[in-house]
């Protein structure tokens, strides 16, 4: 049996309010309490935030690697050492993503994924791979290998899927190559997210890609078309068509580097918060010192240089990865983009559970949610995690 445990003399972060001087009571996984009052029931562990924050723990939908690690090292490790390292930083949940490979990486990565899940006792929970690539297009791969990218085949995602056993939880994919349309519907079938990336897509491209299920636009700005010409006429890109599109939710890195401070503010504004979540795209470097790295599989991956708080290209080029945690999303969010705590908030936890449908158990503080809580300081300093109802920090 789990410990109960009740936090006393926090300012509680719900889906409606703040709540100062709130308490919270924890029993079997699962908050059972949030009241402004304070609870007279005993508990095993009682935390005293000491006037602190009290939020729902962060939903990280996208995230590559951190500690050292990166999902395709191809070791129960490796999830775990990636797991306990963003947990620090307040991370409860996340999805844990891949790059363009070839199929028998992707099927030894969501083999060690099964291993690794029920494993994770000190980490934030796994919520399901993100497979990303290898369906995108040439001239919008970023950092992705294009050794591995390829248009969509039929026999091979169906592999895919089968060996997964259900532990894929959405798959990113560029939306105009041949055969896109109909992978996108039967990701949908499979109850997997379909999402837009890396892709060259204008406007009417999109309109089908939704009609067929791409609901997410993964990393908003980065490795997607905006406003271009073709024989001398314009056309509007994913940029502008996830701006017009109210059915497509965005995910963005928001690290304050690779979205400045006026597309963060511009986002929230045209998009609005209840649209975006915030994603660190993680690779290996996350939550480690600057200097060289890898972006992807140790023994055959990119060398990169992390320094300004980002990874960049050998000769410094171009960005190539995030080194982000979601602690820094949220202050960035609050301190850049200018948005409120309680949105910013909102944009880490509520919004990407509802996107991943898990909003009915995560993603806000209140009776019968899961018991993933985080305590902070009014720089998002992170002090508590709780995931699942164990103290893990």
């Amino acid at each position: 049996m789990q410990p109960s445990i009740k936090i006393i003399n926090g300012q509680l972060i719900t889906p409606h309010r703040i709540i100062p001087n709130g308490s919270l009571l924890i029993a079997g996984g699962k908050i059972v309490q949030v009241s402004e009052e304070k609870i007279t029931s005993r508990a095993d562990i009682v935390i005293d935030a000491g006037g602190k924050y009290v939020s729902p723990g962060f939903i990280d939908i996208h995230i590559h690697g951190g500690g050292g690690a990166d999902f395709m090292d191809g070791n129960v490790e490796a999830f775990l050492t990636i797991a306990q390292t963003h947990a620090k930083y307040g991370t409860t949940a996340m999805a844990p993503t891949t790059l363009t490979a070839e199929k028998e990486d992707l099927l030894h990565t969501l083999d060690i994924y099964k291993q690794a899940a029920p494993k994770n006792e000190q980490g934030a929970q796994f919520i399901g791979m993100h497979i990303e690539g290898p369906y995108f297009d040439m001239e919008q791969r970023g950092a992705q290998d294009p050794r591995y990218i390829r248009h969509p085949d039929e026999k091979e995602y169906k592999e895919i899927i089968t060996c997964s056993e259900g532990c894929i939880a959405r798959w990113s994919a560029a939306p105009e190559l041949p055969g896109a349309l109909a992978f996108g519907r039967y990701l949908l079938a499979n109850n997997i997210l379909p999402a837009i990336a890396h892709t060259n897509a204008v406007y009417d491209d999109v309109v089908k890609a939704v009609e067929n299920g791409y609901t997410l636009a993964t990393h908003f700005y980065s490795g997607m078309s905006g406003v271009m010409r073709k024989n001398a006429f314009r056309y509007a890109g994913v940029i502008e068509s996830v701006y017009l599109i109210d059915e497509i939710d965005a995910e963005i890195i928001a690290d304050g580097i690779h979205l400045p401070a006026p597309l963060l503010k511009l986002i929230c504004k045209v998009k609005g918060t209840d649209r975006t979540a915030l994603i660190t795209d993680a690779m290996r470097a996350a939550g480690m010192p600057p200097g060289e790295s890898i972006l992807g599989a140790k023994d055959h991956g990119l060398k990169v240089i992390v320094e300004d708080g980002v990874a960049k290209l050998p000769d410094r080029s171009a960005f190539a990865g995030s080194v982000a945690t979601a602690d820094r999303l949220v202050r960035t969010m609050i301190t850049l983009g200018e948005v409120p705590l309680a949105e910013a908030v909102k944009m880490m936890t509520r919004v990407p559970a509802r996107i991943m449908q898990l909003g009915h158990r995560k993603g806000a503080l209140a009776a019968g949610m899961d018991a993933d809580v985080v305590v902070f300081d009014e720089g998002i300093i992170v002090e508590k995690v709780i995931v699942g109802g164990r103290v893990i920090l």
